[in-house]
């Protein structure tokens, strides 16, 4: 298994028990699948570097994960078809 890093930035508008339901719906995803979540880091609210949908502002959150590819790829289908995820970005960890 590869080691990846998943950031993804959620609306800032959601509450804050909406936003812990769609971390732990992204670990759910890894561990139900065989992988491993090695951490969450929420970073919390900040500006984005452009307006997105009109909105400034996003809540970003970065997970760290050991898993196989068909895991990524679910994880990048389900981050895209998921109300509240502004931008996802997933990377394999040097």
């Amino acid at each position: 298994m590869k080691s990846y890093e998943m950031l993804y930035v959620l609306e800032n508008s959601l509450e804050d028990s909406a936003k812990e339901e769609l971390t732990a719906k992204f670990e759910n995803i890894v561990t139900t699948m065989g992988g491993t979540v090695a951490s969450t880091d929420k970073w919390g609210t900040k500006k984005l570097a452009y307006p997105i949908n009109y909105k400034n502002d996003g809540y970003y959150v970065l997970m760290t994960f050991e898993a196989q590819p068909a895991v990524v790829k679910e994880l990048d289908r389900v981050a895209g078809i998921t109300d509240g995820v502004i931008r996802r970005m997933i990377t394999v960890k040097a």
